[in-house]
């Protein structure tokens, strides 16, 4: 790690500190200025928001269209702020490149896989990923790890490896003789992770949810040996029964984070655990429902809309991400000004929707299968949705497990919300099928043509 990116990122961490100090009336002052001084940018370097917000620069910011992910990826060479960013070229880098360098040799370049049906590129500056780099280490230093030259922590980090995503290029990044980092596909066998994490003793354990249930249940097995000093997760949907086993399984408090590629740490629990924080100073958060309308506190949302306060390559204002979160009624008794979510359900790609008994569909949020599969002493199960069948795979459990008596559970559990049931077979695997990434969502649903549908209906 360059030094001029170690002192950005202390410099950065201090502004952070003051900032987690503020009133709420200075955190709201701050988002003005920035979100002011960002649209100015973009109407002035961006022909696409030139187009974008033709008659609409001094329109309030919920006046201002939707951004997609499709949209930007569509106009990508025009959204970018600089003129020499084309797409065509990124592609080419992506292809020939590994990661260890930067596109145009100034922007850091970051991919989703595309598992919600678009993949996406974003660019950052040096300034930029500095705030990137700091909004992972926020967490951390909430949590007690302390992220200075004094303390070197052993932290270890599964998660993907993929050249471009970005937990590899913050690893990349981050890799010096001052942080002692052991870092895992969560891909590789789990005989594998085991081994490696009881030769590596870590201080500090960051995984995807179910990668973290998963090592809970090695560890309460006696096959894993670690005695990590705090446990982070992010990237999937926390369920309470992965909460539980983690916290049984060493003993301390789990750190959950909420993070999207587009812009970084978006979120993260403090010492409090009252639900995560919204990084405020960094976005603006519209938690809406499918017609884009605000939702109140203790609501779930169908969609998040983010507008970035940092951006200036890539400006995103109210870019839409498919995450369903609810705003907590009752705040966190810490002084920190920032709002609190207590819920994260999953993205709107992981609702299942299946027949309804009066006609038309119903939405089946992933909450509805929590609510049974959490009952079931496993180390991780998924629901895949095929045609007109589910399919359920459990991991981890014992020969004791009546299959039936569970499906019948679950055939309940949906007749309750409403929808005809489909058929159910439930299976029994060694380990649940990871994606490339490795990661092992809880929900897949059916997204062929035929099944393709508008956010429409019922939710439940």
């Amino acid at each position: 790690m360059k030094l001029s990116i170690i002192t950005g990122l202390f410099r950065t961490l201090g502004q952070f500190h003051q900032r987690e100090n503020w009133t709420r009336q200075q955190l709201e002052a701050h988002q003005v200025a920035s979100l002011q001084a960002i649209r100015e940018y973009a109407y002035k370097h961006s022909p696409f928001y030139q187009r974008f917000h033709r008659g609409l620069t001094d329109s309030p910011l919920h006046e201002l269209p939707i951004l997609t992910k499709h949209l930007m990826m569509e106009h990508f060479d025009d959204l970018a702020t600089d003129r020499h960013i084309r797409l065509q070229d990124v592609k080419a880098f992506t292809e020939l490149q590994n990661g260890d360098r930067q596109y145009l040799n100034r922007y850091w370049l970051n991919a989703t896989s595309g598992s919600s049906g678009s993949p996406g590129i974003f660019l950052f500056n040096r300034a930029e990923w500095t705030t990137v780099l700091a909004s992972f280490a926020r967490p951390y230093e909430w949590a007690g790890v302390p992220v200075d030259l004094l303390h070197r922590q052993k932290i270890a980090i599964i998660s993907s490896v993929t050249p471009w995503h970005m937990s590899a290029q913050v690893g990349a990044t981050l890799r010096s003789r001052w942080a002692s980092t052991l870092r895992l596909p969560a891909s590789e066998p789990l005989e594998s992770l085991v081994a490696k994490l009881n030769d590596w003793q870590p201080e500090a354990l960051v995984a995807y949810a179910s990668m973290g249930r998963i090592l809970a249940s090695e560890q309460l097995a006696g096959r894993l040996r670690i005695a990590p000093g705090a446990v982070f997760t992010s990237s999937e949907v926390l369920t309470n029964e992965t909460r539980r086993l983690i916290e049984t399984a060493w003993g301390k408090h789990l750190f959950n984070q909420y993070a999207a590629t587009e812009v970084g740490g978006l979120g993260a629990e403090c010492e409090h655990h009252h639900g995560l924080h919204l990084f405020e100073d960094l976005a603006i958060f519209e938690v809406v429902d499918k017609e884009h309308n605000p939702v109140p506190p203790g609501v779930y949302g169908d969609k998040v809309l983010i507008t970035g306060l940092f951006n200036r390559t890539q400006p995103l204002i109210r870019y839409e991400l498919s995450d369903s979160l609810r705003l907590a009624v009752e705040q966190c008794s810490s002084k920190r000004p920032f709002a609190v979510i207590d819920g994260i359900q999953g993205r709107m790609e992981d609702i299942l929707y299946l027949p309804s008994v009066s006609g038309g569909e119903i939405a089946v949020h992933p909450i509805v299968f929590h609510q049974v599969m959490d009952t079931v002493p496993a180390s991780g199960w998924q629901v895949v949705q095929e045609g007109e069948r589910l399919t359920i795979s459990m991991s981890g459990t014992s020969q004791q497990f009546a299959a039936a008596e569970f499906a019948a559970r679950l055939h309940k559990a949906l007749a309750d919300q409403g929808v005809i049931v489909p058929p159910i077979k439930v299976q029994q695997v060694e380990v649940i099928p990871k994606t490339a990434s490795g990661k092992a969502p809880l929900i897949k649903a059916d997204r062929s043509p035929s099944k393709q549908h508008q956010q429409t209906g019922a939710t439940v």
